[in-house]
């Protein structure tokens, strides 16, 4: 008989190695479903960007995107949720190459929920500092846009925040095995896509809007 020729998969965001056969196995289909979550995910903000851009110039003489965004603060939270993916990114590394190190995996799991944390304070301040303007939901078309677009995203990074202190308990817990591994990488997908959809909220929103 032939010997078993294990082939090692390369899943797109983490490569789990060629030598962990059964986080390679144990990966196939809930990474293969996340996926699809993540292609429904992205099918939801396409429409919020659609009505966005549709709905942008429909003010109902209300404030509009000059007089309501501050750039510097969008641009820091743009720097603060690129830096997560960098801090989340060292943390794969370390799972992959260093999985016995529970300190620095740990460190730079506490570094990424701190930055993604910091991030919502600051739209938290933003949305607030726009109310204070005037610029609520329910003002025009634009502004109900705007926050279900944003909101939306918010909310998702708070559901991120949230899975990361699951994660980091899990690893405390169980160690780095094959089934927490799985997890981390589906979280990172998920990470990574949030930033993704930040930058294009940026670019769309918040760069266009002050043109």
């Amino acid at each position: 008989m032939k010997p078993e020729v294990h082939v090692a998969l390369k899943h797109p965001g983490i490569n789990l190695g060629s030598s962990d056969r059964k986080t390679d196995v144990a990966a196939e289909s809930p990474v293969f479903g996340f996926w699809v979550f993540l292609m429904s995910d992205a099918v939801i903000f396409a429409l919020l960007f659609a009505v966005y851009g549709v709905m942008m110039h429909a003010v109902a003489g209300g404030p509009t995107p000059h007089d309501l965004f501050e750039i510097k603060s969008s641009f820091l939270e743009t720097l603060i949720l690129l830096t997560s993916s960098f801090t989340f990114g060292m943390a794969s590394l370390t799972m992959k190459y260093s999985a016995d190190n529970r300190r620095r995996l740990l460190g730079w799991f506490a570094l990424t929920l701190i930055l993604g944390v910091v991030f919502l304070a600051f739209e938290l301040h933003d949305f607030s500092s726009m109310a204070a303007k005037g610029g609520v939901p329910q003002r025009s078309g634009f502004l109900s846009a705007f926050f279900a677009l944003v909101s939306t995203h918010g909310l998702h990074v708070a559901s991120g925040s949230i899975w990361l202190v699951v994660m980091m308990v899990q690893v405390v817990v169980f160690g780095v095995d094959p089934v927490v591994k799985t997890r981390i990488m589906r979280l990172g997908l998920f990470w990574h896509f949030l930033d993704i959809i930040w930058v294009g909220i940026f670019s769309v929103v918040y760069l266009q809007g002050l043109i």
